[in-house]
């Protein structure tokens, strides 16, 4: 068999037919396709993170304090925001377009050897094992890996022992394939959830939740550990200047931070600045606490420069200084709130202006009567995605909430609608346009306001 690589083109054409296949719960591909690559994540220490809201967050803050502490670490998340090699990360540097082909095509030669026996991987199995595959390959000593949807029958849960379990908050989403009702989905969830292991998790305002994840743990004999945010004292938004060495010009620098006192670690000061935040990096610390006790080697103070470093684009993510122009992938009814609070807690002196555009499948309805009565006007867009729900209908729902809404025909009309009304006199001195629901169009968004430097 040839050794050629895989094109680009011929990546991207492998990667298209695998999605026609669609979305298979279960483990039996992934497991078939793992042994064809050698089963290389039985090597791996693996930080394996399930929720509906918060995934990426709290892997993108855990990754940042094992960096800190010296570890090399993985991370693989999912969906990709704007490019798919982003998924693929080590020290927080994306997969390189050579390695990822390189990948592809070992990946491509497995799946045609078992597409001989009648055995189809989907895309998601590939994408996972290609991630496998890249961070053994860079002798990662950490990897975080985020589930796609559920839990149980995802297919990252081939892994068999990883260092820590966590679950963020669970809501409500993706009924039609986790289940109608809490319990459910949090059983799916919490699948994750390995024998005589270790589990962080935030805490479930829901006690039907609760009981799932307690009765899972102690059939399983794992240690429970939960994050509370109760326990942060003096939450707020402060201004300062930013470390991250990669931005060198002071205006760039000079940031919010969301900071909160917090056990015997003291001040805390992170760069993601959503409300929600506060939970998710107590439960980044709780797994940080858990793989201590197993004799990773890391400080307090690592712990605190890892959280302020921490990056995840896509969450509450500032794009443009004047007018401040910031994106959320708030997409379901608990990321709308948690959304809402966020801008209660810093945002209320500001006219602000959104810009929302959502998938057919998510509680649009639901979204809209929590966030649009914050905002000054509302755009609504149609995400470039085939299960997008049509803009047009979504302003017609709009409007039994809101007086002020228009439905444009681009996401490029839209930001343009916005940035107009931002600079109009009637605006103002303090206005905000937050553009958030369906993390599909968010790529879209960013790179017309840096392209254009609207």
């Amino acid at each position: 068999m040839s050794d050629r690589i895989l094109t680009k083109e011929e990546t991207q054409e492998f990667l298209k037919e695998r999605e026609k296949l669609g979305s298979v719960p279960g483990l039996d591909s992934i497991r078939e396709l793992m042994q064809e690559l050698g089963n290389v994540q039985e090597r791996l220490s693996v930080i394996h993170v399930a929720g509906t809201n918060g995934k990426g967050s709290v892997c993108a803050m855990i990754s940042s304090i094992l960096q800190e502490a010296g570890y090399r670490v993985g991370m693989y998340t999912s969906p990709a925001v704007f490019e798919r090699r982003e998924q693929y990360q080590v020290n927080g540097q994306p997969v390189s377009e050579q390695e990822f082909a390189e990948l592809m095509t070992d990946i491509k030669k497995a799946c045609d050897r078992m597409e001989e026996r009648g055995v189809y991987p989907t895309l998601f199995e590939v994408e996972t094992a290609a991630a496998f595959l890249y961070f053994y390959r860079r002798r990662c000593q950490a990897v975080l890996l985020e589930t796609g949807m559920g839990g149980a029958m995802d297919a990252t849960n081939i892994i068999r022992k990883p260092s820590v379990s966590v679950l963020t908050s669970i809501s409500m989403d993706h009924m039609k394939f986790l289940g109608n009702s809490i319990e459910e989905i949090a059983r799916q969830k919490a699948g994750i959830i390995k024998e005589n292991s270790f589990a962080a998790a935030v805490r479930p305002r829901q006690e039907q939740v609760r009981k799932v994840l307690e009765e899972i743990c102690q059939k399983k004999h794992t240690e429970l550990v939960y994050a509370e945010k109760e326990k942060a004292e003096d939450v707020h938004v402060e201004s300062g200047v930013s470390f991250d060495k990669e931005k060198e010009q002071t205006e760039d620098r000079a940031q919010n931070f969301l900071c909160f006192s917090y056990g015997d670690y003291g001040k805390l000061r992170l760069s993601m600045t959503g409300a929600y935040q506060t939970e998710n990096s107590i439960c980044a610390i709780k797994a940080i606490e858990l793989l201590r006790k197993q004799g990773w080697k890391i400080t307090n103070e690592q712990v605190k420069k890892g959280l302020e470093q921490a990056r995840w684009e896509g969450r509450f993510s500032r794009l443009c200084r004047e007018p401040l122009v910031v994106m959320d992938g708030a997409h379901n009814e608990d990321a709308a709130k948690k959304l809402r609070e966020t801008l209660k807690m810093g945002f209320t002196n500001y006219k602000i202006i959104y810009i929302i555009g959502v998938l057919a499948d998510k509680e649009y309805d639901k979204i809209l009567k929590i966030m649009t009565p914050l905002a000054w006007k509302v755009f609504t867009v149609t995400p470039n995605h085939p299960r997008a729900f049509d803009g047009a209908l979504l302003a017609e729902r709009a409007e039994a909430y809101h007086s002020d809404v228009r439905f444009c025909g681009t996401v490029s009309e839209g930001l343009e609608q916005a940035f107009a009304c931002a600079k109009s006199k009637t605006a103002g001195e303090k206005a905000m346009i937050l553009a958030f629901g369906s993390l599909s169009y968010l790529g879209e968004i960013r790179e017309i306001v840096r392209r254009n430097r609207l």
